[in-house]
C-alpha cells in the first residue's frame, strides 16, 4: 500500500508541473515565434522574399526556439505547478503526510527529466536543420548572388566566377565576428560559357582589404592545354562581402553538438583557439544538468512565500529566477572565456554553484 501511494503522489505532483510546464513552454515560444514573423516581415519584397517565406522561416526556427524557451518554460511551469497544489492545500497535506520537500521536488523534476531526452534529441536534429534552412533564406534576402546548398556548402556567383564553400565558420578577432571558408572552389568561365579556370583552396580569409587564398591548386584551360600551379597563398580579387558572409554563417549555439566538434577539430589541427565553438559545445552538452539544477533551485520557493501568493507573483519569481540565472551563467561564461578557464569548467561552475545552494536547502529542510 505504501508503495503505492507514493506512486500516486509522484502521478499528481507530475500531472501538475507537466499541465503547467507544456502551457508555459507554449505560450513563451509562441510569443517568440510571432515577434520574429513581425520582424520578418521587414524583409518583404527584398530578392523575392514573401510573406510565404516569412513563415516558412518561422516554422523551420521553431523547433530552435522550443528549444531555447525549454528551461525557462520548466521553471516557471514547475513553480506555477507546485505553487498550484500549494495553493488549494495539497501540498501541505503531502507534508503532513510525512513527504519530504526534497521527495515532492524530485517528483517535480522527475518530469522535466524525461521532457528533457526529448528537447535535447530536437536540438542535436531538427533544430539544427531549421536554422540552416532559415539560414539559406536570410542569405538570399541579404544577397540575391548568395546561396546555402545544405552539405554542398555555400555557393556564390561573382562576375565569370562560380564559387563554392564546403564549410564556413566565425573567428573572434579584437571582439569582431570574421567569417573562413573552408574547401573553396573558384570555377571561372569565358564569356563563351567554357570554363577557363579552376582553383582549389584549403581556406580563405578576408585580411581587412581583400580575400586571402590559403593552400591554393589552380587550373587552367586553354588552346595550348591545361596548366597547373600551387601556392601556399594567393590574393583573391572577389566581391564576396565579408560583413554580409559573417552574418549569415549559422552562429555557433545554433549547431549540432557534432557540428560543433567538426568545427573545434578544424581550428586546433591548425592551432587556432576553438574558442566560441567550445563554448557553445559544453553548453549543449550540459543543457539537461543546467535545467534540472535550475528547476530543483527554484522548488523551495514552491514551500515558502508561495503559499500565500498567486499566479501573479508566481510568475514575477520565475521571470525573475531565469534573468538571474541567464545574467549568471553568460558572466561566469564570459570570465572564464577572458581568463583562459577551459570552456568545460566555465559551463559547469554556475552549475555547481547552484546544486551546492539547492543541496543545502534541501539538507537543512528535508
Amino acid at each position: 500500500m505504501g508503495v503505492f501511494n507514493i506512486k500516486r503522489v509522484d502521478r499528481l505532483v507530475a500531472l501538475s508541473v507537466l499541465g503547467s510546464l507544456l502551457t508555459v513552454w507554449l505560450v513563451l515560444t509562441g510569443f517568440d515565434a510571432v515577434t520574429q514573423f513581425l520582424r520578418q516581415l521587414g524583409n518583404v519584397g527584398k530578392h523575392g522574399y514573401t510573406v510565404t517565406d516569412a513563415m516558412v522561416y518561422v516554422l523551420v526556427t521553431f523547433p530552435r526556439r522550443a528549444y531555447e524557451m525549454f528551461g525557462n518554460a520548466a521553471l516557471i511551469g514547475g513553480l506555477l505547478g507546485l505553487g498550484g497544489l500549494a495553493g488549494s492545500g495539497e501540498l501541505t497535506a503531502l507534508r503532513a503526510a510525512g513527504l519530504s520537500r526534497l521527495r515532492i521536488a524530485g517528483s517535480a523534476a522527475g518530469v522535466v527529466a524525461v521532457l528533457i531526452v526529448g528537447v535535447v534529441i530536437l536540438g542535436e536534429t531538427v533544430a539544427p536543420w531549421g536554422d540552416q534552412q532559415a539560414q539559406a533564406m536570410q542569405l538570399r534576402v541579404r544577397s540575391g548572388n548568395l546561396g546555402l546548398g545544405g552539405a554542398s556548402g555555400l555557393w556564390a556567383r561573382d562576375g565569370n566566377d562560380i564559387i563554392n564553400a564546403r564549410g564556413t565558420s566565425l573567428k573572434q578577432h579584437d571582439g569582431v565576428s570574421e567569417v573562413q571558408l573552408r574547401d573553396v572552389r573558384v570555377f571561372t568561365f569565358a564569356d563563351d560559357g567554357k570554363l577557363s579556370r579552376f582553383q582549389w583552396a584549403q581556406s580563405a580569409e578576408h585580411d581587412g582589404r581583400q580575400w586571402i587564398l590559403h593552400d591554393v591548386r589552380s587550373t587552367t584551360l586553354d588552346a595550348q592545354g591545361t596548366h597547373a600551379t600551387t601556392l601556399a597563398n594567393e590574393a583573391w580579387p572577389s566581391s564576396l562581402n565579408p560583413q554580409v558572409l559573417a552574418q549569415s554563417v549559422i552562429q555557433p549555439q545554433y549547431l549540432s553538438m557534432r557540428d560543433l566538434r567538426r568545427n573545434m577539430h578544424y581550428l586546433e589541427s591548425n592551432g587556432e583557439s576553438p574558442g566560441s565553438y567550445a563554448v557553445a559545445f559544453w553548453g549543449r552538452a550540459l543543457y539537461p544538468l543546467n535545467v534540472l539544477v535550475l528547476v530543483l533551485c527554484a522548488m523551495p520557493f514552491a514551500f515558502g512565500t508561495l503559499r500565500s501568493g498567486g499566479l501573479g507573483k508566481r510568475l514575477f519569481i520565475g521571470m525573475l529566477l531565469a534573468i538571474g540565472w541567464y545574467f549568471l551563467q553568460q558572466a561566469m561564461v564570459n570570465f572564464g572565456t577572458v581568463y583562459g578557464m577551459p570552456p568545460l569548467l566555465a559551463n559547469l561552475l554556475p552549475a555547481t554553484l547552484l546544486a551546492c545552494a539547492a543541496w543545502l536547502y534541501f539538507r537543512r529542510r528535508v
